[in-house]
């Protein structure tokens, strides 16, 4: 079966964008009081001998409710967009972040008061204008340098505990402040629906898995240039008379601190290293898992065109020549004849009489499942003790039937055990399989390309009945290991291998195949990130057509940009459609978004009347469709 981590989850049947998920407590401390009474029920009589008089005890406890306030896990954010690192051209995206806690942005209050605005913002920061992250004490950062507000620390916080600040004058920061009505629209939550039915077989963790909390920023990045974004703490720092940020009476040239929760990079560069264009580029040359053809040799030209690659073969004479390998993904159906078991990897070389050259193929999968099951203490130990009982066992059986003194068998069950099987399995799905027997040669899969291919079984076959041969010594074993024939748990497998910059800057790719342009959905044998910029999927059945596309988190939100005027086309709300149908404004000069006049627009143009716009509406109007491409056998 397939891996646990592969198989697919629910599929949501909408996605929703919720104004806010406000949390069950309020950060603060708190006392709990409980109270038992202890009396007898059935007798009111003081002087009868059972009664017990009416009897109260009160236990009483304080306890403290805390949250992230100074730092985030790596775990606490999903994910970032545009992508850390990423090159393309996201000047007309506001950036966002989503963080797997979506109660997190109303924790705590930007401005003292209840109101549920969020205290966590996105700064968006031009070259130039970049600050410097520093990395200071929590007792240095009210007590020095710029200014910043007295902080107690309660919990578990100590004045000795690190924490990442930048300071920014007051000229730079001031223009890219949203305000506090602006900061009611930049953050809601984003929450998958499953069908009731789906929700019975989801576990609590799986449901929480679902929602997430996300923020977006109120400034364009900078055409051409490098972009830094910071998630900064805003708490405590707004006053709620003037709904704006409290500078304290600093000056212009004055530098004001903020905790910097966590911060990443990106440029706007090339509109070629936007999604679509950085999935289309992957077929700029041809898809085949295969070398290119580099010379007039028809016969060379034959092995190519079936996956195969030239390589230094050791004869066990001591000679040196040339062989052809491919490993277990080939261009085609396999036609080769193949019996295992063998007793040695000799027995699957083939020689090709016509070119005078071995195939060392079948013969290295044998090998490298015999040498990859040595270096399991654990599978290597339990097979050998199976086999050793199991055909102790089979002799006591035939001696019993031939007449012969009965000898006691061993008390051992005739199926294989578990944890052999499990491996064995976890083997036919090329886990653990070094890179280089999987990719021979680099040019089997250059950068910025896909490759395509089937699984070859009878590689598979080799590869199990190597790792199965641990104690083949006798003929005998080597009969009784033919009795078992190993089974790959999938009949027919084709796959993709993908090297991209697209692997590492777009994580947790959504990737659908089908053996047909309709729903014939085919499953997932193997998803795994073999490195940063390469991924491995492995599908059961005949791959005619794939999908690939972003995932929920990666909608992101944009505008459409004419000089420095922006519009944006609204879409149907409820059932009710925009009058007019699109928005505009222009820019700031430093690229800002009047976020208060962008959701008065959205109100009117839905003629709301007293009605309020909240952050949901906001995020659902701003919103951009994540893009997917379609590849075919024919092709894009």
């Amino acid at each position: 079966m397939p891996n646990s981590s592969t198989s697919a989850p629910p599929t949501p049947e909408s996605l929703v964008f919720a104004a806010y998920h406000q949390p069950r407590l309020e950060i603060g401390d708190y006392e709990i009081e409980l109270q038992h009474e202890f009396h007898t029920k059935d007798t009111k009589d003081q002087k009868d001998p059972n009664h017990i008089p009416l009897q109260t005890f009160t236990a009483k406890r304080k306890f403290r409710v805390e949250g992230e306030r100074f730092q985030l896990k790596p775990d606490d954010i999903q994910a970032v967009f545009p992508p850390k690192g990423s090159l393309g051209d996201h000047s007309n995206v506001l950036p966002h972040i989503i963080l797997t806690h979506s109660t997190l942005p109303w924790e705590r209050h930007p401005d003292g008061s209840d109101n549920l605005r969020s205290w966590l913002i996105l700064l968006v920061f031009s070259e130039a204008e970049k600050p410097e992250t520093k990395t200071i004490t929590l007792g240095e950062l009210s007590k020095q340098g710029p200014k910043f507000p007295a902080i107690s620390l309660h919990g578990n916080r100590k004045p000795s505990d690190p924490v990442n600040v930048i300071d920014v004058k007051r000229q730079v920061l001031e223009p890219l402040l949203p305000t506090l009505d602006d900061l009611e629209m930049l953050a809601h939550v984003r929450r998958l629906d499953f069908s009731a039915k789906d929700k019975q077989g989801m576990s609590p963790s799986d449901l929480h898995e679902s929602e997430r909390a996300v923020i977006i920023a109120n400034r364009l990045p900078e055409p051409g240039a490098t972009t830094t974004v910071h998630l900064v703490s805003v708490e405590g720092r707004y006053n709620k008379i003037t709904k704006k940020f409290n500078f304290d009476n600093a000056g212009d040239d004055d530098e004001i601190r903020l905790v910097s929760l966590t911060s990443w990079r990106f440029a706007c560069i090339s509109s070629a290293q936007t999604f679509a264009n950085m999935v289309k580029g992957l077929e700029k040359d041809h898809r085949s898992f295969r070398l290119p053809r580099n010379s007039n040799n028809d016969d060379v030209e034959k092995f190519l065109i079936e996956g195969f690659v030239p390589v230094r073969h050791a004869l066990r004479q001591g000679g040196k020549t040339l062989s052809w390998y491919r490993g277990p993904f080939a261009t085609g159906t396999v036609k080769d004849k193949l019996t295992v078991p063998v007793h040695t990897s000799d027995a699957l070389l083939r020689y090709y009489q016509d070119v005078g050259i071995f195939d060392v193929g079948y013969a290295s999968a044998w090998e490298l499942g015999r040498l990859m099951a040595l270096q399991s203490p654990t599978f290597s130990a339990n097979l050998y003790e199976w086999k050793r009982l199991r055909d102790q066992q089979d002799k006591c059986s035939q001696r019993s039937e031939q007449g012969d003194h009965p000898l006691e068998k061993p008390d051992v069950k005739t199926d294989m055990p578990e944890s052999v099987r499990t491996w064995l399995e976890q083997l036919s799905y090329l886990e653990g399989v070094p890179f280089k027997y999987l990719v021979p040669d680099e040019r089997l899969l250059p950068k910025e390309s896909i490759r395509f291919f089937q699984v070859d079984g009878k590689w598979i076959r080799c590869l199990l009945d190597g790792a199965y041969s641990i104690g083949r010594i006798t003929e005998d074993d080597f009969e009784y290991d033919r009795k078992t024939l190993l089974s790959i748990p999938y009949t027919h497998a084709t796959g993709i291998l993908i090297r991209s910059d697209l692997v590492s800057g777009y994580p947790g790719l959504l990737i659908d195949a089908y053996s047909d342009d309709g729903n014939s959905h085919l499953t997932e044998l193997r998803r795994q990130y073999l490195s940063k910029n390469i991924l491995l999927c492995i599908f059961e059945g005949d791959l005619y057509r794939l999908d690939i596309h972003q995932k929920p988190e990666m909608l992101h939100f944009a505008l459409e940009l004419s000089g420095n005027e922006y519009h944006k086309t609204l879409r149907e709300m409820q059932g009710i459609s925009p009058d007019p149908n699109s928005i505009q404004g222009y820019l700031s000069d430093q690229r800002t978004i009047d976020i208060s006049t962008v959701a008065g627009d959205i109100h009117d143009a839905f003629n709301m009347g007293d009605n309020e716009l909240n952050s949901g509406h906001f995020a659902l109007e701003m919103i951009e469709s994540a893009e997917k491409v379609s590849f075919y056998r024919g092709g894009t």
